[in-house]
């Protein structure tokens, strides 16, 4: 918009719409109203290039062939497209293991992570290799984050079976190269359990940030046989606490907790973790060596997610009452190692009507100790317990380990002595 001038009689400029005089040849001074006012013209808006304009549409003719509905632009090529692998950022494995990927969108809004599996049978283990992160998104103000690894074995306690990676500071592309184990990992864990594996951001200031998870039913794997993954994370919503949950909601989500554990069967114990246990009938001494290796994936008992947990063993039944023995307490740990042994003088046929108790009790000062699980061997016992038993008064002299199954059962005899 350009201010119309007009000139007197006199030979001065006059401006209409503005308060500005001067004479012929002298320098006029302009505010910068009227400069905008005057100079700033814009020219034709021209349209916004389209992503599509870089890929021409082709439409079959009447021969089947395909015509350009619309060309590309003359000064800029045709993106060139790059292979799968180069998008994905997919490494190659090591020989001997799987691969489980898929293609995806390199500009996948959470990024995508690297990894290995591996059960192992024989020990009860599961190996988790956490290599490689590729294309975070963003969490820090400066566009990188902070990211972490954490594994959980669901269904489960969060900080029973929860393991983690160190922090890598400032990056989107990080490289973690760590080996997380889950030991008393079963056969019927490799059935029904899933693993989660969800990638955060650490924030010192506030609470740390959810950016992606993944998580693989373990029955995908093979034992003894390494699982290759490189797979996009996704968005997973989280549940309410029950806190944060209304009366209404609260009292749904038990009522479908109670109508589940019915239709599984009356008989259904809670699981509060697993024991690793080591029998051994000797001969030379003539007694039954018990052995109280480590627990694993334990209930928590107190308020800050952890338990003081030990266990104790009893040989059944008792009649002088001196069969007790107790391991130390292990602080604030929901997976203690005991290495510990307790020995039993007895006969070999007196075995077969013996009964090994065992306990795991969580150790409070001033009140009674919470228990957390039990497990008992014998010849009423049934599946991997009596298995275990068997087979230690058949193999003399033979140690032999076994992981078992803590549950929610108190023993009668045990429930006597509860802050013992």
């Amino acid at each position: 918009m350009r201010a119309r001038s007009r000139k007197d009689d006199t030979g001065t400029i006059q401006s209409q719409g503005c308060c500005m005089r001067g004479r012929r040849g002298d320098r006029m001074t302009i505010n910068i109203q009227e400069h905008m006012a005057i100079n700033v013209c814009p020219g034709p808006i021209r349209p916004i290039r389209q992503i599509s304009d870089y890929f021409p549409r082709r439409a079959l003719g009447p021969e089947g062939g395909g015509r350009d509905l619309r060309e590309a632009p003359a000064r800029l090529a045709p993106l060139a497209l790059a292979p799968p692998a180069a998008l994905l950022g997919a490494t190659t494995p090591e020989d001997g293991a799987e691969v489980d990927s898929y293609d995806s969108d390199d500009t996948t809004a959470l990024g995508m992570l690297e990894f290995d599996l591996l059960y192992d049978q024989a020990s009860c283990t599961l190996h988790c290799s956490i290599l490689r992160a590729k294309g975070l998104k963003p969490m820090d103000f400066n566009g990188l984050a902070d990211p972490y690894v954490k594994l959980h074995l669901l269904p489960g306690a969060c900080k029973a079976n929860k393991l983690k990676t160190k922090t890598q500071r400032n990056t989107l592309n990080p490289v973690w190269n760590e080996d997380l184990t889950y030991s008393g990992i079963t056969d019927d864990d490799i059935t029904h359990k899933v693993l989660r594996i969800s990638v955060c951001d650490e924030d010192k200031l506030s609470h740390n940030e959810f950016i992606g998870e993944i998580r693989v039913p373990l029955r995908r794997l093979k034992p003894s046989q390494k699982k290759h993954f490189n797979i996009c994370l996704e968005r997973q919503v989280p549940l309410a606490s029950p806190s944060s949950m209304s009366a209404a909601l609260r009292g749904i989500s038990c009522y479908l907790k109670e109508l589940e554990q019915a239709e599984q069967g009356p008989g259904l114990l809670e699981e509060r973790g697993r024991i690793l246990l080591s029998l051994s009938y000797n001969s030379r001494r003539r007694g039954l060596l018990v052995g109280i290796v480590r627990c694993a994936h334990l209930a928590a008992m107190d308020v800050n997610g952890y338990s003081d947990p030990y266990v104790k063993t009893y040989l059944r039944p008792d009649v002088d009452k001196k069969s007790k023995h107790k391991t130390c307490v292990k602080k604030k740990t929901l997976n203690p190692e005991f290495n510990e042994d307790f020995f039993y003088e007895m006969e070999l046929s007196a075995l077969a009507t013996k009964t090994l108790e065992v306990t795991v009790w969580d150790y409070d000062i001033g009140k009674s100790n919470d228990f957390i699980g039990g497990v008992s061997l014998g010849p009423g016992a049934r599946g991997e317990a009596r298995k275990h038993w068997s087979d230690c008064l058949q193999q003399p002299d033979a140690a032999l380990e076994r992981w078992h199954t803590l549950t929610s059962e108190l023993p009668p005899a045990a429930g006597a002595l509860p802050s013992a």
